[in-house]
């Protein structure tokens, strides 16, 4: 019998294909080599917050969505995620199925970097006192709810006022998100590794209202201005959401966590953007 060589949790988003199929192969595999394995559905990790806190490290099994909420239950806990990509984009989740044991392997034989991604502190605050708080390893949105979705919001820096959008909303993203809704809307792509933010306006009334990125450690406030003609929301990751009143603050802070993901080489990441976002060009680019 092989003597324990420590513990794997598995967070299994089981509306993808195969999902469930492979958990349970990768629990035997595993297992067989001396693993102590947790399968943790997806959508169900909160309240199984246990088998996380004392893993040695988490296999996302899923699409990019379930490394957002992978990263977000494990940062806390420092517990590097190894994302295995059973989804169509496959922009975090990089790991292919058919290696994941190679991948596995080459994780916990230390053959394999750890990237250390800066993550988002979201907290809103209502008439002076604090009403919601998440974390975020995508980005922040706010944004219209209805069909109209104009909504009118002001920005300060670190207390200092930039200027007042009237937008479909304003996206408040880390390097890792800058290559999801916030390049969708024209903003930049940051390198995963770096310390910084950016927001981007969607769709802004104002031409001259552009993307903006500054150091990690600033802070970026929204006002919910008043007369709002649309209910406003805020959505984390895309999978979180709150509704915002006229006079909410929503405040974006860089998180005292950060989420250890597994990566594959250094250009990785840009044989990433070339394939994923078409940008290796035709024969004659």
């Amino acid at each position: 019998m092989n003597a324990t060589r420590g513990h794997v949790a598995i967070l299994v988003n089981i509306l993808k294909d195969d999902a469930e199929r492979m958990s349970r192969e990768m629990e035997s595999v595993l297992s067989a080599s001396g693993w102590i394995c947790s399968l943790i559905p997806f959508g169900q990790s909160r309240g199984a917050v246990s088998p996380i806190e004392g893993a040695d490290i988490l296999v996302s099994l899923g699409g990019d969505g379930t490394v957002l909420y992978a990263a977000r239950v494990a940062a806390p806990f420092g517990v590097p995620i190894l994302p295995i990509n059973l989804g169509t984009l496959g922009f975090i989740a990089w790991v292919k199925r058919e290696e994941w044991q190679i991948r596995f392997d080459e994780a916990v034989s230390g053959r394999l970097a750890i990237s250390e991604r800066f993550m988002l502190e979201i907290s809103v605050e209502r008439n002076g006192k604090l009403v919601a708080g998440f974390s975020a390893l995508n980005d922040g949105v706010v944004s219209g709810a209805g069909p109209a979705k104009i909504v009118t919001q002001s920005i300060f820096i670190n207390g200092c006022p930039l200027g007042r959008y009237r937008s479909d909303g304003l996206i408040v993203s880390t390097p890792t998100g800058s290559t999801a809704y916030s390049l969708a809307a024209g903003g930049p792509v940051l390198d995963p590794d770096m310390e910084a933010m950016s927001f981007t306006p969607i769709s802004p009334f104002t031409l001259s209202n552009r993307p903006f990125v500054m150091p990690g450690g600033e802070t970026i406030e929204l006002f919910v201005e008043p007369g709002q003609r649309e209910n406003t929301v805020l959505t984390v990751d895309g999978q979180d959401f709150f509704d915002l009143l006229e006079g909410d603050r929503v405040f974006f802070r860089r998180s005292a966590f950060k989420a250890r993901l597994f990566r594959g080489e250094r250009g990785a990441f840009f044989q990433v953007l070339r394939s994923k976002l078409n940008w290796s060009g035709g024969p004659d680019a």
